[in-house]
C-alpha cells in the first residue's frame, strides 16, 4: 500500500522504534469481527449454533472474530439482526461507554449504526437511545441497521449538533461522539480514505470535531458521561481535541477507564504545552495519558483513539417528561385480550404531523385488534401516529420541527381500517411472542426463496391455518407471512429482498 508521504513523515517521527512495525501492519489482512446481539441471543448460544468460525474479541463481550472464508454478511441470520459485523476497533467504543438499561443515551454522529446498536443491547431494550446522524442518505442506513436489530427504545433523527442541542440541554446521561475524523486508522481497509487524506483535511476535521463537542457538552446532564473517539492517528484531532475541549470546560476531566490487552496509553507531549497549561482540574498530563491508543501493530484491529470524559456535578434521577407515565405496559396476555390504551397525542418530527386524537386511537384500536390475535405479548411504549404509519415511542419527547426518520418502534401501517404489521415489529419479536410461526431451517432453500419475495408452502405444521405468521430461520424471526388457503403469502419488504 502506498501511503501519503506526509503522514509517512509525521508517523516515522511519532513512533520512532515502533514505527517500522507500524508499518509492516499495512502488509496484514484487516481483521473481520461482528458482534453478537445479545438482545437475541447470548454470546454462548450464537457459538454453540454458529456456521463461523470465531474467536473472541478480548474487550469486546459477544464480539468474535471471524475465519477469512466465512460470508456472515451473506448468511440469512445476518438479515434476522442476530449480529452487527463491525471492525474490532470500533467495539471499543461501545465497551468503554459503560451504557446501562434505562438511561438516557445520545449517539451523536451514529451511521452505520455500529456503536448504537452496541449501545441498545446493554441497555437491554430500557431508557432511551437518540440515534443521530447529519447525512441524511447515512441517516437511513442507521434507521435500517436499528431495524435489523430488532431495537425497540432508539429514535433516530436527521440533525445538527445545533439544533439538538436547542432541544436537549442537560438532558442526556451519557453521550457518544464518534466524530468525524481523517479516518487515518483505517487506511489498511479503505483506499478511499488515503485518495482523500490531505493534511489541511485533518485540520479541518479538527476544527469541526470541536464545534461536535460544543454542543455534547450543553447536551449532558451533570454528572454525566462522554465518550468521544476517532479512527485517526492525527494528534490534532485525538489528544489535541480533547485538551482544548477541556482548556475551555473545566468542568469535564479524563476518568480512567479499564485498558486491555494492546490498548496504549495517550501521549500528553504530543499536544502543545500551552494547549495542556490550561487543562484544569487534576494533573493534565494525566489527564491525557488516561485517554487510548489502539495501534493495528499492537492489537488485532484498525487505528482507534478514545477518551472518557466525565462531567462534574451530582448524578441525578431521571424524570421523565409529562406524559410518559402512560406507558402501553408490556407483558403476556389471552388471546383475544388488547394491551394497553394509547396515550394522549403530542407533536411530530419530519415524518409529518402526529395525527389528530380520534385517528391515533383508531389506529391503536386496530393495533389492538392484530395483537390480540396474533401476539402472546406486547412491546411497551408511548403509542403515537405519523400518518399511517404507528409507532411506539420509549418515552413522551417533544421531536416539532426535528427531522426524525423513526419514533421508536415501527409497530405498522394503518390502512382502510385494517392493520398491517411493519417489519421492525418482526424483529422485534421472539418466537414465543407470537401465535402462529413457520419455521424453516437457518439457511435452507424456502428461507433463500422467502428472501427473495417468494411465497411458500408453509409445511403440514400450519396446516388450515390462517392468518399473520412469524415466519423463522433456525428459530430466529426474519419476517411476517400471511396464511391463506395453504400457501404462506410473502410479506418481506421489497427494498430488502435479494436478487432473484
Amino acid at each position: 500500500m502506498r501511503l501519503p508521504e506526509e503522514f509517512e513523515n509525521r508517523m516515522r517521527e511519532l513512533r520512532g522504534a515502533e514505527y517500522p512495525a507500524f508499518l509492516e501492519s499495512y502488509e496484514r489482512r484487516p481483521c473481520q469481527a461482528l458482534r453478537v446481539n445479545t438482545c437475541k441471543l447470548s454470546p454462548q448460544r450464537f457459538q454453540d449454533i454458529s456456521p463461523f468460525s470465531l474467536r473472541p474479541v478480548l474487550w469486546a463481550p459477544g464480539g468474535f472474530y471471524y475465519g477469512e472464508t466465512d460470508r456472515p454478511g451473506k448468511h440469512p441470520w445476518h438479515e434476522a439482526g442476530l449480529y452487527y459485523i463491525q471492525e474490532p476497533s470500533a467495539m471499543a467504543v461501545g465497551a468503554l461507554a459503560g451504557a446501562a438499561p434505562g438511561e438516557r443515551i445520545l449517539d451523536l454522529c451514529a451511521a452505520p449504526g455500529g456503536k448504537t446498536t452496541q449501545l441498545a443491547a446493554a441497555m437491554e431494550g430500557t431508557g432511551l437511545l437518540v440515534s443521530n446522524e447529519i447525512h441524511p442518505a447515512r441517516a437511513k442506513i442507521l434507521s435500517s441497521n436499528v431495524e435489523r436489530m430488532g431495537i425497540t427504545n432508539a429514535v433516530v433523527t436527521n440533525e445538527t449538533p445545533e439544533r439538538l442541542a436547542e432541544r436537549f440541554p442537560g438532558f442526556f446521561d451519557r453521550i457518544v461522539v464518534d466524530a468525524p475524523c481523517s479516518g487515518e486508522g483505517m487506511f489498511r481497509k479503505d483506499e478511499q480514505a488515503v485518495l482523500q487524506w490531505s493534511p489541511e483535511n485533518v485540520k479541518m476535521c479538527a476544527e469541526r470535531q470541536q464545534d461536535i463537542l460544543e454542543q455534547a457538552a450543553k447536551m449532558l446532564r451533570p454528572g454525566g458521561t462522554l465518550i468521544y473517539s476517532t479512527c485517526t492517528f492525527a494528534p490534532e484531532e485525538d489528544e489535541g481535541s480533547v485538551a482544548a475541549f477541556l482548556c475551555r470546560h473545566p468542568e469535564f476531566s479524563v476518568k480512567k477507564g479499564k485498558a486491555w490487552e494492546g490498548f496504549a496509553p495517550g501521549h500528553p507531549e504530543w499536544v502543545g504545552a500551552e494547549t495542556l497549561s490550561g487543562i484544569r482540574g487534576k494533573e493534565p498530563a494525566e489527564q491525557i495519558k488516561d485517554t487510548f491508543r489502539l495501534w493495528p501493530h499492537r492489537l488485532e484491529g484498525e487505528g482507534h483513539y478514545l477518551a472518557v470524559l466525565g462531567k462534574a456535578g451530582e448524578s441525578m434521577a431521571w424524570n421523565l417528561p409529562a406524559g410518559a407515565e402512560e406507558e402501553m405496559p408490556a407483558g403476556r396476555f389471552e388471546k383475544g385480550e388488547r394491551p394497553g390504551k394509547p396515550g394522549k397525542s403530542g407533536k411530530s418530527g419530519k415524518p409529518g404531523r402526529m395525527s389528530s386524537g380520534s385517528a391515533e386511537k383508531e389506529a391503536f384500536r386496530l393495533y389492538q385488534e392484530f395483537a390480540g390475535e396474533n401476539l402472546a405479548w406486547a412491546p411497551e411504549g408511548i403509542p403515537v401516529l405519523f400518518g399511517e404509519q404507528l409507532f411506539l415511542m420509549p418515552c413522551r419527547l417533544d421531536l416539532a420541527g426535528l427531522k426524525v426518520l423513526r419514533a421508536g418502534l415501527h409497530l405498522g401501517t394503518v390502512r382502510k381500517n385494517r392493520f398491517e404489521p411493519a417489519h421492525a415489529l418482526a424483529l422485534a419479536l421472539k418466537r414465543e411472542h407470537a401465535r402462529r410461526v413457520c419455521s424453516f431451517e437457518a439457511d435452507c432453500a424456502e428461507i433463500r426463496a422467502y428472501l427473495r419475495g417468494e411465497s411458500l408452502d408453509p409445511g403440514p405444521d400450519a396446516a388450515g391455518e390462517k392468518g399473520w405468521a412469524l415466519v423463522l430461520a433456525g428459530g430466529f424471526p426474519l419476517g411476517w407471512g400471511k396464511l391463506a388457503g395453504g400457501i404462506l403469502k410473502n410479506h418481506y419488504p421489497k427494498g430488502l429482498r435479494l436478487p432473484c
